[in-house]
């Protein structure tokens, strides 16, 4: 069921909503930037993901491919949303998860988790996933 969580990034800057279903799948991935960043993020439909405020104190880095964009708070760094352009559902936004503010430490580990291989560009668990 679809409900709508708040988040920020750590100093504050950049806070958004998002319309998010915390008993559907969220993501791991092991490709070289969510690796790096340890990003953990559960899908919202674009329509259901409201950046609130800190337009201005976004950065966007783009690589590889260039079809997914990451945002980043050019304050504190921390990468709270991204936004895939070339997905099964269309334009999707990637919530991190430890951005969230009223969601606890029980509800994030009830959440589900799938894994995927990134770094081989896989929609599949890679052969090994326990440290992710």
């Amino acid at each position: 069921m679809l409900k709508a969580y708040r988040g920020s990034c750590h100093c504050g800057a950049v806070t958004f909503e998002a319309d998010l279903d915390l008993t559907q799948s969220s993501y791991r991935c092991n490709c070289s930037i969510c690796r790096r960043t340890r990003f953990w993020p559960a899908v919202a439909r674009a329509d259901g993901f409201r950046l609130l405020t800190g337009e201005s104190e976004l950065t966007q880095y783009l690589f590889n491919t260039r079809k997914n964009q990451h945002w980043f708070c050019r304050v504190c760094g921390v990468q709270a949303y991204g936004v895939g352009t070339d997905t099964p559902i269309g334009l999707m936004v990637d919530v991190n998860l430890g951005c969230l503010e009223d969601v606890t430490d029980e509800e994030l580990s009830r959440i589900p988790v799938t894994c995927i291989d990134g770094l081989n560009d896989r929609f599949a668990p890679p052969v090994h996933a326990a440290h992710f």
